[in-house]
């Protein structure tokens, strides 16, 4: 395997762990058997190496603690764990829906002195996760309903004093179609969203665990890049609903399934492989 190769696959092997993490491990009770679990990824393409070495970095970072359940070796799911995952969730399994063009819009302003430099990347970062679009410099917008965690992000960072929010209607100036196509990457997040439907239009021959957390996988990452924003200003084929709709409609299909396949594996025989 070349040395691109090993990059590539360490960024995937941790997000679809992280993925398992939250689709499966949760729901059979936010315990896994580290037997049970690197079978179980083996069969969505990851080697036992990088599962053991995904797993590792994952309790050194505080999100899993050992634990033996039932003579099983295992880990269980650490507070912090389960606090990210359920503020994931509130992006993930609830697509923000369209926002309604009459709620006005959150602005955010900040001035961050040199000394603080890593903090102002990571509010850059920050804000670009939770959809806010770029202005200009220091300057990021969002639907009106993004300000508390707007002002969330702010206050975590201890930036409070160094920022300014924001929220009104837009009264005039240039023009906020023209505002919003500047501001967001709009072909790059309906790009994904096509990407999404071209994969899973066709679920394929693959087993329904395989597909249920592959699925998960690659569509956890699109809500995040979308804020939202109100459809009168976006493309008339803009492809959010359709890809929506195809995921709810994939979860309903392949969950119930792909969590029985799983719980073969918590079997105190099965998991300690």
């Amino acid at each position: 395997m070349s040395e691109s190769d090993r990059t590539g696959a360490a960024p995937r092997t941790r997000t679809v762990v992280v993925t398992f993490l939250g689709s499966v491990v949760r729901p059979m009770g936010d315990w896994m058997p580290i037997g049970g679990a690197v079978d179980l990824l083996g069969e969505v393409g990851l080697d036992p190496t990088s599962v053991r070495t995904a797993v590792f970095r994952l309790k050194k970072r505080g999100w899993l603690g050992s634990q033996t359940r039932g003579g099983v070796r295992g880990y269980a799911l650490t507070r912090q764990a389960l606090s990210s995952l359920a503020a994931g969730d509130e992006v993930i399994w609830h697509a923000r829906r369209p926002a309604p063009l009459d709620e006005g819009w959150c602005v955010v302003n900040f001035s961050v002195p040199e000394a603080e430099r890593a903090k102002r990347h990571q509010l850059r970062s920050h804000l670009a996760a939770l959809g806010f679009g770029n202005v200009g410099t220091a300057m990021w917008i969002a639907p009106a309903r993004m300000r508390a965690a707007a002002e969330q992000a702010i206050a975590e960072l201890e930036l409070t004093s160094y920022s300014a929010v924001f929220v009104g209607p837009h009264v005039g100036g240039q023009d906020l179609r023209t505002l919003v196509a500047r501001s967001w990457d709009l072909d790059g997040i309906a790009d994904g969203y096509r990407a999404f439907l071209a994969h899973f239009g066709d679920t394929g021959t693959a087993t329904p665990f395989a597909s249920y957390v592959s699925l998960v996988d690659h569509w956890r990452k699109l809500p995040f890049r979308d804020p939202g924003l109100p459809p009168e200003l976006l493309p008339a084929d803009w492809p959010a609903g359709d890809a929506l709709a195809l995921f709810e409609g994939l979860v309903a299909l392949l969950e119930p399934p792909a969590l029985a396949h799983a719980g073969q594996r918590w079997t105190p025989a099965s998991a300690a492989g």
